[in-house]
């Protein structure tokens, strides 16, 4: 018997992007690792790159073979990116560990959640041109988090401002559709193809 697409859980890859310490990055992981929870159809493996040794030196086309986050990678049915924006740009330990790796990305959905002076717009952007070369589709709803420091109360915990959940749910659930779309290209059982 096949697994119905449109009742199948998805396993959603978070991916931290910031490896500075100390780092904006943590008290907005526990905010979206809080809301993330309370979404009933997905199961979250936080990567958090401040704690993969992904060497440079190590590249190869198509991918390294021996990547410690390959697998979770692959298992994926999407992403969610936490992104800051450093220097008009996404960080380099990100664009690292997207040359890491290349089929894990293919056929899958890419979300954003950006952060910095101007919520992170920049980086987002960029990021957008460099998924499709992977046959990754980034979804158009993003979650942008300006000046996030502003935001932080007395325990250092991050508090959202109006609307930033909202915006975090709409995108999940485009993440959502596009996971469901995609993934009988992916698993060919669940299309009813062997």
């Amino acid at each position: 018997m096949t697994e119905n697409i449109t009742d199948a859980r998805l396993r959603i890859a978070v991916v931290i992007g910031s490896v500075r310490t100390p780092r904006m990055a943590d008290p907005l992981a526990a905010w979206l690792e809080r809301e993330l929870t309370t979404i009933d159809w997905l199961d979250v493996d936080l990567i958090d790159l401040a704690a993969v040794s992904l060497p440079m030196h190590e590249l190869q086309p198509g991918g390294a073979a021996a990547s410690p986050i390959g697998g979770t990678l692959a298992n994926a049915d999407g992403f969610v990116f936490l992104v800051p924006e450093y220097n008009h740009s996404f960080p380099a330990p990100v664009k690292n560990a997207i040359d890491w790796h290349f089929t894990e990305w293919a056929y899958k959905p890419v979300a954003f959640v950006g952060y910095g002076a101007s919520g992170g717009i920049r980086a987002v952007e960029q990021l957008r041109a460099v998924f499709p070369e992977l046959r990754a589709t980034t979804v158009r709803e993003s979650v942008l988090l300006p000046m996030p420091w502003e935001n932080l109360d007395a325990d250092g915990r991050f508090v959202p401002p109006p609307g930033s959940a909202q915006a975090l749910h709409l995108m999940m659930g485009e993440l959502r559709t596009w996971a469901r779309a995609l993934r009988p290209i992916r698993v060919p059982d669940l299309a009813g193809r062997r």
